[in-house]
């Protein structure tokens, strides 16, 4: 694994073997204080992150190594129109991993291309956020010790939620797994997923959040992501839809595990906080160790070679990405490529969104 940019690029069993590791960092922590002396990650956040920037200096400081970079486009040369691409190649001889996050749909994915060190995908607009899907597994993992043959309800922002979709994606992989979607009907889940992940496996759409309680092993709440709006009023229309409050609770199951991505807005009430059941913070923290765990692996299995995309059987579009928020839109030269995927759609390369059907 040269690059991570999406979960599908884990295997099942790099899954395992990155939440053994990570099991095995908080049992023996002192084992890897220096695992990575002498080394250094570049934490590229072209979007304000907390949690996602933090774990991810968090974890290389607590491996030995040591954290450069910047936490908004603004104090970057991307304020000056620099590209992507060159980004990643310049900052490339100053480090030797990256964390990269940025508001643009495929964006990890061109850096990825130009860097000549791994590169870590910490979300890229509502695409992809595979460090997350990774902390959710971890804590999947540890609440439940298992991934498969469970009832996930997942709440909320389904239609921009990045860490909903990703989580969907490696859920698939597992055997037996259930999935309810609980969303406004302006925001929910792509066809997209549905088509590639959730065909997969047997789910079902509901309005109500009391609809799934009593039946979900697993809650995914998510906050209404005003910053993926383009529209300010329907924003307004749709931030309170749905809020966990502890007299909801009493209609879930005595072993449900409430996760949450966070940052968290008025979804989950401060009440929920002590009961057993809400594992986000848990899940917070499972983010440093499996973050030192995926650093741990790139790092050793770097053989000097470059992330490259196999053109072979890729088309060029003469026409823009549908999607406004792809990164094909402002890197400059970029080309537009096209893939087919299993069901026969055409997608740009880089977001993914579909073209044609």
């Amino acid at each position: 694994m040269k690059s991570l940019i999406d979960i599908i690029d884990i295997s099942v069993e790099e899954i395992e073997e990155l939440c053994s590791t990570a099991c095995d960092i908080i049992a023996h922590p002192e084992k890897y204080r220096e695992a990575c002396k002498y080394k250094t990650l570049a934490t590229l956040f072209f979007e304000p992150s907390t949690r996602t920037r933090l774990s991810f200096e968090s974890a290389m400081l607590g491996l030995g190594g040591s954290v450069l970079g910047f936490s908004e486009a603004s104090s970057s040369s991307a304020s000056k129109g620099e590209s992507v691409a060159d980004t990643t190649k310049i900052v490339s001889g100053y480090a030797d991993i990256i964390a990269m996050r940025h508001p643009r749909e495929g964006a990890a994915l061109v850096g990825a291309c130009s860097a000549l060190i791994p590169l870590i995908n910490a979300g890229d607009g509502a695409h992809a956020h595979p460090t997350q899907t990774l902390t959710d597994l971890l804590t999947l993992y540890r609440e439940k010790g298992r991934f498969s043959g469970l009832t996930v309800a997942f709440c909320g922002d389904l239609k921009y939620g990045r860490t909903v979709h990703s989580f969907i994606a490696a859920l698939s992989r597992y055997e037996n797994n259930h999935i309810i979607l609980v969303s406004p009907e302006e925001l929910a889940i792509p066809d997209y997923i549905k088509e590639e992940y959730l065909s997969r496996m047997s789910y079902e759409e509901v309005r109500d959040l009391e609809d799934a309680l009593p039946r979900a092993d697993v809650l995914y709440m998510t906050r209404i992501q005003r910053e993926r709006f383009s529209d300010p009023e329907e924003y307004e229309r749709l931030k309170n839809s749905y809020c966990l409050t502890a007299e909801k609770m009493t209609r879930a199951k005595e072993t449900m595990s409430i996760l949450h991505p966070l940052p968290r807005v008025n979804e989950i009430s401060v009440a929920v906080d002590d009961d057993p059941r809400a594992a986000y913070f848990r899940q917070a923290y499972n983010g440093k160790f499996i973050r030192m765990a995926l650093i741990l692996k790139l790092l050793r299995e770097n053989d000097g070679e470059r992330f490259a995309v196999d053109t072979t059987n890729l088309t060029i579009s003469e026409t823009p990405c549908p999607n406004s928020k792809c990164i094909s839109h402002n890197e400059q030269e970029l080309p537009r490529y096209l893939t087919r995927d299993s069901h026969g759609n055409v997608r740009c390369l880089w977001c993914e969104t579909i073209v044609t059907k």
